[in-house]
């Protein structure tokens, strides 16, 4: 069971590998990227409905710690936690776990929600998202 708040699981495909079989450095941030935007999914929050309120996730910062390789056809669960706090933004950690339980990365971010017209942060990224989720409760709002 993962201590993540949200997950799902990816199968690694050849061609996101390098040249020595190993998953593509830049990939685990895509996988990183899919799992959160499934977990605002999974919480009733559509990209159309973020860009229709005038606001848009953000990656402030990313910190990828990789500690076990993944090879193609590696079934992955990719996990995603958000840790709220006071101010304009918010913390993001995510664990990529393969299918025997070992802990494969751990990305640490910080995130904020930008004003699409200001092209500043809210001030408050929890209140645009509370507002459009059906399910705010899994978001940890």
């Amino acid at each position: 069971m993962s201590d993540q708040d949200f997950t799902t699981r990816i199968t690694v495909r050849g061609y996101e590998t390098d040249s020595q079989g190993h998953l593509n450095q830049a990939v685990y941030l895509q996988y990183a990227e899919h799992a959160r935007w499934e977990y605002l999914r999974a919480a009733g929050i559509r990209q159309t409905d973020l860009v229709a309120k005038g606001v848009g996730p953000v990656v402030l910062e990313t910190t990828v710690k990789y500690l076990r390789e993944l090879r193609a056809g590696d079934s992955v669960e990719v996990g995603c936690s958000f840790t709220w706090r006071d101010g304009k933004t918010f913390q993001v950690v995510q664990r990529l776990v393969r299918e025997d339980g070992v802990l494969a990365a751990e990305i640490t971010g910080v995130g904020g929600i930008l004003d699409l017209a200001e092209r500043r942060l809210v001030a408050d990224p929890r209140e645009p998202l509370r507002e459009l989720a059906d399910d705010p409760g899994l978001l940890g709002l």
